[in-house]
């Protein structure tokens, strides 16, 4: 797919959710539960927008044209779906999925979220949420190190409610303020930036750790 494609489908949301709601009406439902379920459920799709589209439809429900309470469950059932999917694609596939070169799956985001998830245990798959790449690839090494899935869902289930719930109601409140409308793409950019900073924390960690040692 063209990358300037999608740099302008990240940086006009708001213009795309027009376009395909004017196209597909009430299948736009359908439409945003597959690209959070992809996002959240399909290792290779860790580029798809997440946060961003969050906020943007819960933007662009407050102007009347999506209900918000369909909205948020719909997305919110694409969420958990996509993180159970993900867990047990990790659990039964797990490594020769990371090993297959025609699979393209990098394995420095592996090795990222396992370094994530061993600091942080169960917690990570609700603290991933937040971090773009992590959150996609969260559910898949709970798989891999065979968390119990009663105790996988219970975080899922937490996790996805409130990242859903979250950033569509921050949408919702005030994605439509003259200050935040007129500027959507920096507010997605600040968005997607403070989603960054827990591993820009990390990074800052372990090299002042490795500089200490």
């Amino acid at each position: 797919m063209d990358i300037n494609f999608l740099a302008d489908v990240f940086l006009h949301l708001d213009k795309y959710l027009q376009i395909m709601f004017n196209n597909f009406g009430i299948w736009t439902y359908i439409i945003l539960f597959l690209v959070i379920f992809a996002e959240t459920g399909l290792i290779i799709m860790p580029f798809l927008p997440g946060d961003s589209l969050l906020f943007a439809v819960g933007a662009f429900s407050a102007l009347g044209f999506l209900d918000v309470t369909v909205l948020l469950i719909t997305l919110f059932i694409a969420a958990v779906i996509g993180d159970s999917v993900n867990y047990w694609i990790g659990r039964h596939f797990g490594q020769k999925l990371v090993d297959n070169p025609k699979i393209p799956i990098n394995q420095e985001h592996i090795d990222q979220t396992q370094a994530y998830y061993d600091k942080n245990g169960g917690k990570t798959i609700i603290l991933a949420r937040f971090i773009p790449i992590i959150r996609t690839f969260a559910p898949f090494i709970a798989g891999v190190s065979k968390m119990k899935y009663r105790d996988f869902m219970i975080f899922n289930v937490t996790g996805g409610f409130v990242w859903v719930f979250g950033f569509v109601l921050l949408g919702y409140f005030f994605g439509n303020l003259p200050g935040i409308k007129d500027n959507i793409e920096v507010a997605i950019f600040a968005l997607v930036g403070f989603s960054l900073l827990p591993i820009v924390f990390e990074y800052v960690h372990i090299k002042f750790k490795k500089h200490k040692s």
